[in-house]
């Protein structure tokens, strides 16, 4: 195990250091994490856990069941720095077992109906 994590609840290993960052995120989420949370994740089928450190990292939303992040991106992501920290996160993410997914805040604001159309096609059709 990768020195400073512990393991937690869903046997993922996280840095005990930025729980309280991500009790201040939740607590300040962007307008696209809030309407994303607000009108489609905090009612979803399976449990949903907002800014959840993982590794570390902290991800925007967790669903243990489906094993699935979802990460919502603004403009720090799109510079070629961004990219290239964000494709090292997924493939951490992703070598856990986790899928990463992730939209824009643009998509979550003006494709609303979409995002939560591709999120729900992520749901197997016998779920665990």
């Amino acid at each position: 195990m990768t020195k400073n994590l512990k393991t937690g609840d869903f046997h993922l290993p996280y840095n005990p250091k930025l729980v309280e960052r991500a009790k201040k995120l939740r607590k300040n989420m962007t307008p696209a994490e809030k309407k994303l949370w607000c009108e489609y994740l905090k009612g979803f089928q399976f449990r949903v856990l907002r800014q959840r450190p993982i590794h570390h990292f902290i991800v925007d939303f967790y669903c243990p069941n489906l094993q699935l992040v979802i990460e919502i991106d603004g403009n720090s992501h799109f510079t070629d720095e961004g990219q290239d920290y964000d494709m090292e996160r997924t493939q951490i993410l992703e070598g856990y077992g986790l899928r990463v997914i992730r939209f824009t805040n643009s998509q979550v604001l003006n494709q609303f109906n979409s995002v939560c159309q591709q999120i729900q096609d992520l749901i197997p059709p016998n779920p665990p």
